[in-house]
C-alpha cells in the first residue's frame, strides 16, 4: 500500500467515524494505518535532519549533533 493510499484509507475512516461507530476491526485498522503513517514521518524527518548542516560565519560546514536527553 502506497502512502497515498494509507491517507486516503485513513481519511475515510475518520469520515466513517464521524457518522457512525467503527467496528473493532475498522478501530485496529485505523490504529495501524495511523501508526504506519507516524512512522514513515518520523523516518522522513530523521533522514532529512541527518543532512542538514550548520554553516557559520567563516563557511565552515557542522554536522547537526544529536541531543542527549
Amino acid at each position: 500500500m502506497t502512502m497515498e493510499e494509507t491517507v486516503a484509507r485513513i481519511n475515510e475512516l475518520a469520515k466513517k467515524a464521524k457518522t457512525t461507530e467503527l467496528t473493532p476491526e475498522e478501530l485496529k485498522e485505523r490504529d495501524a494505518l495511523r501508526r504506519v503513517y507516524i512512522d514513515s514521518w518520523k523516518a522522513s524527518l530523521i533522514g532529512q535532519l541527518e543532512n542538514t548542516y550548520i554553516v557559520d560565519e567563516n563557511g565552515n560546514k557542522q554536522k547537526l549533533k544529536k541531543r542527549s536527553k
